[in-house]
């Protein structure tokens, strides 16, 4: 049986390490050719090598997100090399990490102004950049997906101010360039994964290893049994081989959800936590987390109560 994602094309920014490489892998995989960019070509070819191992063929580009010119440069590529073909786009680079960890103590206004900059020029501003270049490609053939990997810190507050607004406004950048993109058939969703054992967030834990804050903590014990980058893979090829996914365009989609909805497992074998969970949840409030434990994994917070709980009216 032929590969399920052969002769298709993508593009994941971002794709040097954790969530992007961990697409790129799974979309290689499936045997789709695999636009891959980052700023360094010495990551993006090793990330390249690993993901042609498994099949499909795999392409680094070196793309700036915060640069129109960069992206421009990168979508003219895809079009000459692949005739205009673009089925999936995956807008996962991000350039703000760093910044949050070195900042994790401040409050908004005794952190840098740029921290702003930091966390969105390439977070929220180059995903628009890369959608609409990538919508050029998709609308005239009248297919396409274009996922944006967003995160539960669009809901509550996470990290801090910038952060939370990014990943709110990526939710909405779904919404709404879905609104526009339904009648020509290419689907836009946003993705949030579960907690991701990334390499970064690898060293970050080690590294903090006796920190005594409290959110580190939290994130400590959640951290061992979190997903791997390859997940958020999983999902993208779920979602680019469903028949019917304009049902789903315009929605936030959980890695937990998909999982279930497509009847996959993490690479290893193990069953993905759904980050919505009622024991989930209570993990992450301090006065009830002992009650995480007695609660079992499958009962999840309705999606009515949290519709009430994010309402701004």
């Amino acid at each position: 049986m032929a590969p399920p994602l052969k002769g298709q094309v993508c593009v994941v920014t971002g794709a040097s390490r954790g969530i992007g490489r961990g697409i790129a892998l799974q979309l290689c995989e499936a045997g789709a050719t695999v636009y891959i960019t980052g700023r360094r070509l010495d990551t993006l070819q090793t990330t390249a090598q690993e993901a042609q191992s498994r099949g499909g063929r795999c392409v680094p580009v070196v793309c700036d997100s915060s640069r129109e010119s960069d992206v421009q440069s990168l979508f003219e590529q895809v079009h000459r090399e692949q005739e205009g073909r673009l089925d999936v786009l995956v807008n996962n680079a991000y350039a703000g990490v760093q910044t949050i960890m070195d900042n994790k103590q401040k409050t908004f206004w005794e952190s840098p102004a740029s921290v702003w900059d930091d966390v969105n020029n390439v977070g929220l501003r180059g995903h628009y950049l890369c959608s609409v270049y990538g919508a050029r490609l998709m609308v005239p053939a009248g297919r396409g997906l274009i996922v944006v990997i967003s995160s539960i810190g669009g809901l509550q507050y996470f990290f801090n101010v910038a952060y939370g607004v990014g990943k709110a406004a990526c939710d909405r950048l779904a919404v709404d360039c879905a609104h526009e993109l339904r009648r020509h058939g290419v689907s836009y969703v946003s993705l949030w994964p579960g907690v991701v054992q990334t390499e970064m967030m690898k060293d970050y834990v080690t590294t903090e290893a006796s920190s005594e804050d409290p959110d580190l903590k939290q994130l400590k014990s959640r951290f061992s049994s979190g997903e791997t980058p390859e997940v958020s893979g999983k999902c993208i090829v779920a979602l680019a081989t469903d028949p019917k996914i304009l049902r789903l365009s315009g929605k936030v989609l959980l890695s937990g959800d998909l999982a279930r909805r497509y009847g996959f497992r993490d690479v290893d074998g193990r069953r993905i936590e759904d980050i919505l969970s009622l024991s989930s949840i209570l993990s992450t409030t301090s006065r009830m987390s002992w009650l995480s434990s007695y609660m079992p994994g499958f009962l999840s917070m309705p999606k009515w109560i949290i519709t009430l709980y994010t309402s701004k009216f």
